[in-house]
C-alpha cells in the first residue's frame, strides 16, 4: 500500500484549481494525470526577456516584453487556414502583428480589446515588412516590472494548453510537495553538493540549475537500480528447481549448421544456471542473425529433458508465429510437442492448447501476452524465454514467472545490441551472455546509399531482381501521408509498386487487421508474393531466407539501431544480399554520419555505441521508436554520468546499510513508490 506521505503527489490533476474537463485531454496527452506528473514536468529551457519601450529597439528573434495598444483585428478569409492577426502599436507608433494560428480568435478578442494597452511577452520576429509576435506567451494588464517574468521556464505543451496555464498548474503542484526523508547515501550527497529533494524540484522549475537536475535524475536512476536489485535478490530467495537434462532430446537435433563458439559458450552458461536451485535470470544478447533462437531451443529442451515445460513469449503475433514455425521444424526430430497460443486462438483450438498445457502433453508453447492470462495454467513450467525483452515490462515478466509451481528459470533475449554503458540501466538484475559472432557461411550484406531522385533506377533494379525469382522488402517510415512533412507512406508506395508488379506485391503495417497482416506475411514467407512493402513492423523477427534485397526509403529518418535491425531481415540465406538506403534531399550532418556508418560496418555492437554518441541527449537505445522510454527525468548524458554511482549506492543500501528496514531503507521505499517501480515494490516484505 502506498505510504500516506505520498498521497498529495498521487492526487489527480482535477484536484488542482483551474483544471476542468476541457484541459484534461491536453494534460493527458503530455502524460500529466497526477500532481506528481506536473511536479516532474521539468522546463525544456528558460528564456530571458528584455523589457523594451520601442519596438525599434528590439532585435529579430529576441524574447521581449513590450507595451502595445491593439488598433485592429484581422480575421482570416472564410474557409481559409490563414492566421488571426491583431495589429497593435507601441508608444512610438511602431506597428506589430500579434499572430495566432488555429482556434485562437476568441482568445485574441477577449484579451486584446481595441484601444486598451496590454503588456505582451514573446519572440519578436518579422513577416515580410511587418514585425510580428506569433502566439504571445503572456498578455497582461500590469507593467513589465509587475509581471516579474524577465526570466521564465518554457514547458512542453500540447494543443489547448498555454505557458501561463501550465506554469500555474506546476506552481500548485510544487506547493503540495511533502517533506520526505533523504534516501541518498550521505557521503554521495556531500560529494555532489546536491540540494534536498523538495528544494531540487523547486529549483529545477525556477532556473537552469544543473545540480538540481542531476539530483532528480539520480533519484530516478537510484529507484531503477534498487528495483532491479530487489528483483534479483527475490529471485535468489525464491525456491526454484534444479533442471538437469540428460541430453537425449538435444542429441536428436539435426541442425543444418554447426554451432558457433559463442553459441556453445552461451548454452554452457545457461545449462550451468538451470542446474542451480536459484532461478536463472539471464539475458542473451546477440546481433542480428547470431543464432539466439537455436540457443533458446537448447535451453527449452534441457527443461523438457528434466520433465518440465517451457514457454517462449514474443511481443507480436507475427514474431510468435515465426518462432513457432522455426521451433516446430527444428524440434521435429526430438519428438518434443510445440504449440502456438495467441489471442487469435479461439474455441476448440484454444481449449485443446489449454488442456495440453495443463496435462503436460505440450512441452513447449510459443505465444504473445496470452501466455500470462489468468486462464492459462501449466502442469509444470520450468523455463520462460522472453524474446525482445525491451518490449515487456518487468511486471509482465514476473506475471509469467508466477505460472510455475516453483519459480521457473528465465532467459530473456534481445536482438538490439546495447551499449555497455547502458546495460546496467535496463538489465541490472540479469547475468548477460553475448553472441558476438555470426554463423559460418553468412555473406556480408552489400549496403549502398542512393539519392531519392534516383528512385526510378531503383525500381528498375527491383524489377530485374524479381524477374530472377528473388524476393525483396521495401520499407517506408510512415503508414499514411503526412500533411506536415513530405514523408513517404507505405500505402502510397504499395499502390505505386502494385501498379508495376501486380499481385506479386503485399503490404504489412501495424494498422492492418491482424488476419490481413498475417495472411500477407504468410504469402511473402511462402514465396507466393515476391515484394513486401512495410513499415518498421518487420524490424524484428521476420525470417525469409529467400529475400535478398532491402530498400529503405528516407533512411535518414531512422535511428541507427533500427536501420541495423531492418538490414538484418536480408542476408539470412546463402545468396548475396543488398541493402539500398534511399536518402532524402535534406540530409543533416548526423543523418550523413549515420548512413556512412551503415555502409561501413555490420557490427551491431559498434553501431550501438556510435548510435549512442550520435544521439547525444536524444533517444535512449531507440526505445522511443518502439514506444517505450526507459527514463522520464534522466537524460542520456545523466544516465552515463550518474548510473554507476546510483547502482553502487543501491547495492550499498541492500548489502551494508540495512536494506529496506533501516532508516535510509524506509526512505528508499518512498522513492520506489514515487517512481512507480511497482514490480520492485511488490517484492518488499510487508510492503
Amino acid at each position: 500500500m502506498r505510504p500516506e506521505a505520498l498521497n498529495p503527489l498521487f492526487a489527480e490533476v482535477q484536484t488542482l484549481e483551474g483544471v476542468g474537463p476541457k484541459l484534461l485531454k491536453p494534460l493527458e496527452r503530455l502524460g500529466l494525470a497526477r500532481v506528481k506528473d506536473l511536479a516532474y514536468h521539468l522546463p525544456e529551457r528558460f528564456v530571458s526577456r528584455r523589457a523594451i519601450a520601442d519596438l525599434g529597439d528590439g532585435n529579430e528573434g529576441e524574447q521581449v516584453i513590450v507595451a502595445l495598444t491593439p488598433i485592429e483585428h484581422r480575421s482570416p478569409r472564410a474557409g481559409s487556414r490563414g492566421p488571426y492577426r491583431v495589429l497593435a502599436q507601441d508608444q512610438a507608433g511602431n506597428i506589430c502583428a500579434l499572430t495566432w494560428f488555429g482556434k485562437a480568435a476568441y482568445t485574441a478578442r477577449k484579451l486584446l480589446p481595441v484601444g486598451e494597452r496590454r503588456w505582451i511577452a514573446g519572440r519578436l520576429d518579422r513577416y515580410g515588412d511587418m514585425l510580428q509576435i506569433v502566439h504571445p506567451d503572456h498578455i497582461e494588464i500590469e507593467s513589465a516590472a509587475h509581471m516579474g517574468r524577465l526570466s521564465e521556464p518554457v514547458y512542453g505543451l500540447s494543443e489547448g494548453l498555454t505557458q501561463p496555464r501550465i506554469a500555474e498548474f506546476v506552481r500548485q503542484a510544487l506547493a503540495r510537495l511533502p517533506e520526505l526523508p533523504e534516501w541518498i547515501e550521505p557521503g554521495q550527497l556531500a560529494r555532489s553538493g546536491w540540494p534536498a529533494w523538495r528544494d531540487a524540484l523547486r529549483l529545477a522549475h525556477e532556473r537552469s540549475d544543473q545540480q538540481a537536475r542531476d539530483r532528480l535524475a539520480y533519484d530516478e536512476l537510484l529507484a531503477n537500480s534498487l528495483a532491479l536489485l530487489l528483483v534479483k535478490a527475490e529471485g535468489r530467495r525464491r525456491r526454484g528447481q534444479s533442471l538437469v537434462g540428460d541430453g537425449s532430446l538435444r542429441a536428436r537435433l539435426q541442425l543444418p549448421f554447426a554451432l558457433t563458439a559463442a553459441q556453445k559458450r552461451a548454452i554452457a552458461e545457461i545449462e550451468g544456471d538451470m542446474a542451480q536451485e536459484a532461478p536463472m535470470l539471464r539475458l542473451l544478447q546477440g546481433d542480428v542473425g547470431a543464432g539466439k533462437t537455436v540457443v533458446a531451443l537448447h535451453a527449452m529442451l534441457i527443461a523438457v529433458e528434466a520433465g518440465k515445460q517451457a514457454a517462449l513469449l514474443a511481443p507480436t503475433e507475427i514474431l510468435s508465429r515465426q518462432h513457432f514455425e522455426n521451433l516446430r521444424k527444428l524440434a521435429a526430430p526430438t519428438g518434443a510437442e510445440v504449440a502456438l497460443l495467441t489471442g487469435r486462438a479461439k474455441g476448440r483450438e484454444r481449449e485443446s492448447i489449454l488442456m495440453g498445457l495443463i496435462d503436460g502433453s505440450i512441452d513447449i508453447v510459443v505465444g504473445t501476452h496470452s501466455l500470462f492470462q489468468e486462464a492459462v495454467a501449466y502442469r509444470d513450467l520450468g523455463l520462460v524465454v522472453i524474446d525482445e525483452q525491451h518490449r515487456f515490462g518487468v511486471a509482465q515478466r514476473l506475471a509469467l514467472a508466477g505460472k510455475g509451481r516453483r519459480a521457473p528459470h528465465t532467459l530473456a533475449m534481445t536482438a538490439t545490441p546495447i551499449p555497455r554503458s547502458l546495460t546496467l540501466a535496463q538489465y541490472g538484475e540479469m547475468d548477460v551472455s553475448q553472441l558476438d559472432e555470426l554463423p559460418p557461411g553468412r555473406q556480408p550484406i552489400v549496403t549502398r546509399v542512393i539519392a531519392e531522385e534516383r528512385i526510378e533506377e531503383v525500381v528498375e533494379g527491383l524489377a530485374r531482381h524479381l524477374a530472377r525469382g528473388q524476393q525483396a522488402y521495401w520499407v517506408c517510415p510512415m503508414v499514411h501521408d503526412s500533411e506536415a512533412a513530405d514523408i513517404a507512406a507505405a500505402e502510397a508506395r504499395y499502390a505505386a509498386l502494385k501498379d508495376r508488379f501486380g499481385q506479386a506485391v503485399v503490404l504489412v503495417h501495424g494498422q492492418l487487421r491482424p488476419e490481413i497482416k498475417d495472411a500477407n506475411m504468410e504469402r511473402f514467407a511462402s514465396g507466393q508474393a515476391k515484394l513486401l512493402v512495410a513499415t518498421t513492423v518487420i524490424e524484428v523477427g521476420v525470417d525469409v531466407p529467400a529475400a535478398t534485397l532491402m530498400v529503405i526509403e528516407q533512411a535518414e529518418r531512422f535511428g541507427l539501431a533500427q536501420l541495423h535491425q531492418l538490414r538484418g531481415r536480408v542476408g539470412r540465406g546463402a545468396e548475396k544480399s543488398v541493402c539500398l538506403l534511399l536518402r532524402g534531399k535534406e540530409l543533416s550532418e548526423t543523418g550523413r554520419k549515420r548512413l556512412a556508418l551503415m555502409r561501413e560496418t555490420q557490427d551491431g555492437f559498434r553501431i550501438a555505441e556510435e548510435d549512442l554518441a550520435l544521439r547525444g541527449g536524444g533517444e535512449l537505445l531507440g526505445t522511443r521508436q518502439s514506444g517505450e522510454t526507459a527514463f522520464r527525468i534522466a537524460s542520456l548524458d545523466q544516465v552515463q554520468r550518474l548510473l554507476p554511482a546510483a547502482h553502487a549506492d543501491a547495492r550499498l543500501l541492500m548489502e551494508r546499510d540495512g536494506g529496506l528496514t533501516s532508516p535510509r531503507g524506509e526512505a528508499a521505499r518512498l522513492l520506489l513508490y514515487l517512481f512507480e517501480r511497482d514490480w520492485g515494490v511488490q517484492l518488499l516484505r510487508g510492503g
